[in-house]
């Protein structure tokens, strides 16, 4: 600063206070618009518009023609979003989830191709649905997501436990009813082949699937798409450690059958038509020693010989539909 400006009394005067765009000439607001945050806004900006007062983008700035302005909170639909538990996509999945009434709702978005395969089931929840385009989703999600148009922010659902499904084989066996079978997996990580046994557990009338705490995958949009809504209707259990779990099972009653290749019998000559807990091993290194020495029995699935074998959502899926053969249904 001059010595000039310093004698004239400190700092020159400054000019007149810029004005924001209509409706946002209040200091303090960080970029708050009428309807609340604007896209492209962050917090260095000035309120009203970019630093040297510039309006943001798709502000109501005087003599420019205004966009459409999307519902509230679709402006952030562009922010990449982590495959988390919190996130769904794809019909099948959104849909089951709407319908689902355990199931919270938090926010849901489509685009106008997708909104009427959802628009009856969020009309009967009250929920507003906000709009959004293709490309924006594809920002939303990892590369390769396939949202089908649809992205639905959740609450977790209740987490059952053993204890539950004991309780509940129990009252079902009280009633008169066949018990149905359970599906345990020993370590599997992959989330498409967790979701596609959840898939075929809803699918042939199992009971829970039961997986480990830890080294198992968490419920993220891959995997709920992949189950193709079954996420919403198979109980999912999970416990710290699969022997004790099976130790628990037989303890009430119930038949383990590890599956592997090397099995004693084939899954055609075994009885499978009372209280069975079907245990599937990781993709590759199978069953673990401690769990394998476990089961009542060690099972295998016939084929061709000179192939390796089936992936564990295809054996769970021939496994469970031989319980349901044997049983008539």
């Amino acid at each position: 600063m001059s010595d000039e400006s310093t004698k004239s009394g400190g700092r020159p005067p400054r000019g007149p206070a810029r004005k924001g765009p209509r409706g946002n000439n209040r200091g303090g607001g960080r970029g708050q618009g009428p309807n609340g945050p604007r896209h492209g806004d962050s917090r260095s900006e000035r309120p009203g518009g970019r630093t040297g007062g510039r309006p943001a983008k798709g502000s109501m700035a005087k003599g420019r023609s205004a966009k459409p302005q999307a519902p509230r909170g679709v402006g952030r639909a562009t922010a990449p979003v982590a495959d988390g538990p919190d996130w769904l996509y794809g019909i099948h999945a959104v849909r089951a989830a709407l319908l689902n009434p355990k199931r919270r709702i938090l926010r849901i978005i489509a685009t106008e191709k997708a909104f009427e395969t959802i628009a009856e089931p969020a009309r009967k929840r009250g929920l507003q649905v906000e709009k959004a385009d293709a490309r924006e989703l594809d920002q939303m999600f990892p590369a390769g997501a396939v949202h089908q148009g649809l992205a639905l922010r959740v609450a977790p659902l209740p987490e059952p436990v053993l204890a539950d499904i004991i309780e509940q084989t129990k009252a079902a066996e009280a009633a008169g009813e066949t018990a149905r079978p359970v599906v345990i997996l020993d370590q599997v990580t992959d989330p498409q082949n967790v979701g596609a046994v959840l898939r075929s557990a809803a699918v042939f009338g199992a009971r829970a699937v039961i997986v480990t705490r830890r080294n198992s995958p968490p419920v993220t949009g891959a995997l709920a798409k992949a189950a193709s809504g079954a996420v919403e209707q198979m109980q999912l259990v999970q416990v710290p450690n699969v022997a004790q779990a099976i130790a628990v099972l037989q303890s009430e009653g119930w038949f383990a059958v590890g599956l592997e290749g090397t099995g004693d019998k084939s899954l055609s000559q075994m009885d499978l038509t009372g209280k069975i807990a079907i245990v599937m091993g990781a993709e590759g290194t199978g069953l673990r020693r401690l769990t394998a020495e476990r089961c009542d029995m060690l099972a295998r699935i016939p084929g061709e010989p000179g192939f390796a074998s089936l992936n564990v959502s295809n054996a769970t899926a021939v496994t469970l539909y031989e319980i349901s053969r044997q049983r008539g249904a």
